[in-house]
């Protein structure tokens, strides 16, 4: 009987297993050292190893002969367990058996001694969907179980096991195996099975793959029977996906605003059977690509592409900002999310579409940013050009401003202190009409920090404000996410609960970047500072004068003595 891939290539030792370092070796130096602990927690995404280690670590600590922390798969132990004909490994799967009385024959069990090896292993796979009744049955064995008996625990959803179970396990992760560790390992097995595959088409297995190596061997093995010399496009129509190029044309048509070149593609795909749902997911995936070259540096060591397909991206990644590109991820990621639920996936796929390629049809603020983003962008390259008309000077004569009556004018709050450590703001050098004389000093009136506070009110724009810092950073956004803001005369004040919108505000290029999104928003340049709410006043009365002004109100005669 024929035997699939990823059995039949299942690693026999912890030398063999790929991409786990953490695991193995730690494994290996526990077994050469005779230290082998009573449960162990094996934790992970699919495909990454778990089960494999288990069945590895079962034989290990039951071999005669360990090798190095391998077993020797020599011994009369080693062929018995691969066999089956040593009853002393137990496998159980808890997804199907999960109950109390599951767990209390395993209970029973493992009161009985080996038959032929050292230790009774029990290896229970996704341990997580065990009851709660299980999992207390199982309690007191896992912490104290015979000296014989060792558990190992495997689970995809760690966070779902009881505390009281995890503190008494040794646990280890699984990492999600890196693409060249998938890569390596499939040309490898190719060549011994008498196929051939291309580089670039094993990358491209390992990143449909995600890491897992058990999903890398099965899709390898639809490839193989498909044809013995696997190249992307064998790949490619092996996993139902769709072309790279259809994914630039898609890409495209949304950049050059053809919403039926868009929509051909689409009908075209769907024609030849492609998953919508998978293509959308691509999209978002090639989307995503184009973010990282935007605002990485060395985004090709990041990005599984060739040569050719990353510069045809970066090229791409040219025509839109960092704003449009998230603006198209978000698009698709709520499409993504809709499919199944509602209209056929084709539909919502169209609508996504339309959506990207007629983007007027979209009022969302990541739209609106988006299409502004694209205006700067034409305003800045010439390709649109804006007529300013010139500004009428008025013929209003300006009142004269007597020296000595010369008003102080408050400056900007530049490195605003925390709240209640600040009294005054910095003052500044009084302005001069033309009569003004120089050499006869004007001593400026200093502004009350009490009165900006009490005539602030609060400033309706700061939630549209904070949106568009986005532009800049996503990061400062984010600080200035909790915060109010409060608007007196060309003040405007930060009310915030922590000190980091503070200590941006101190930085003169953070700094520079919020003004220029508030003048972006209100078209007025405002001067920052942090946020202090007025206190109330209270007036002390004199107690005695309160009590002769009540009796007084109540009619009683009250002579002042």
């Amino acid at each position: 009987m024929y035997q699939v891939l990823y059995r039949k290539w299942r690693p026999k030792k912890f030398e063999d297993v790929v991409g786990q370092p953490q695991v193995t070796t730690t494994l290996k130096n526990e077994l050469k050292s005779g230290r082998i602990n009573h449960a162990y927690l094996f934790t992970g995404s699919r495909g990454t190893g778990k089960t494999t280690c288990s069945k590895i670590l079962a034989k290990a600590v039951n071999c005669l002969d360990l090798r190095d922390g391998d077993p020797c798969g020599e011994c009369e132990i080693c062929r018995g367990i691969d066999d089956g004909s040593i009853l002393d490994i137990v496998e159980m799967d808890a997804a199907s058996n999960r109950g109390i009385d599951d767990i209390r024959e395993v209970i029973d069990e493992a009161q009985f001694r080996p038959t032929r090896s050292k230790y009774r292993v029990y290896i229970i796979d996704e341990v997580h969907m065990l009851t709660e009744q299980a999992f207390n049955a199982l309690l007191k064995t896992l912490e104290e179980p015979p000296e014989h008996v060792i558990f190992i625990l495997a689970t995809t959803e760690v966070h779902k096991l009881p505390a009281t179970i995890l503190s008494r396990c040794q646990r280890f992760d699984f990492n999600r195996i890196a693409p060249e560790y998938i890569s390596a390992r499939l040309k490898y097995v190719a060549e011994n099975e008498n196929a051939e595959i291309t580089d670039d088409a094993a990358m491209l297995i390992a990143a449909i793959a995600d890491g897992a190596m058990r999903d890398a061997l099965s899709l390898m093995d639809r490839c193989i029977g498909t044809s013995n010399k696997i190249d992307t496009e064998v790949v490619r129509n092996a996993a139902g996906l769709a072309r790279k190029d259809y994914l630039f044309e898609l890409a495209a048509a949304c950049i050059n605003k053809n919403t039926a070149k868009a929509l051909s593609l689409i009908s075209k795909l769907h024609n030849e059977s492609k998953d919508m749902t998978r293509l959308c997911d691509e999209l978002i995936d090639h989307f995503r690509s184009l973010m990282l070259i935007k605002s990485t540096k060395n985004a090709q060591q990041l990005l599984i592409m060739s040569a050719d397909e990353f510069d045809e991206a970066q090229t791409q990644s040219d025509y839109l900002s960092l704003a449009e590109i998230v603006y198209i991820m978000d698009v698709l990621q709520n499409t993504y999310n809709r499919m199944g639920k509602g209209n056929s996936n084709r539909t919502e796929l169209e609508m996504a579409l339309v959506k990207l390629s007629a983007s007027e049809l979209e009022g969302t603020n990541e739209a609106l940013v988006a299409r502004v983003s694209a205006l700067e962008k034409a305003i800045k390259s010439g390709a649109v050009q804006v007529a300013v008309e010139p500004v009428k000077p008025e013929t209003k004569a300006e009142p004269e401003v007597k020296p000595e009556k010369a008003e102080r004018i408050p400056e900007p709050i530049e490195e605003p202190p925390a709240p209640p450590q600040m009294t005054e703001i910095p003052k500044a050098e009084p302005e001069h009409t033309p009569e003004t004389k120089p050499e006869e000093p004007v001593t400026p009136t200093p502004v009350n920090l009490e009165d900006i506070y009490n005539n602030a009110v609060p400033f309706r724009q700061w939630p549209e404000v904070v949106e568009n810092i986005k532009k800049y950073s996503r990061g400062i956004a984010a600080a200035f996410g909790d915060t109010n803001a409060y608007e007196s005369g060309n003040y405007l004040l930060i009310d915030a609960q922590t000190e980091i919108p503070f200590r941006l505000m101190r930085e003169g290029s953070q700094r520079e970047n919020i003004r220029k999104a508030i003048q972006e928003i209100t078209g007025k340049v405002y001067k920052l500072g942090p946020y202090k709410k007025p206190e109330k006043k209270t007036e002390k009365t004199d107690p005695l004068q309160k009590l002769i002004e009540d009796a007084k109100a109540s009619g009683i005669k009250v002579t002042e003595e």
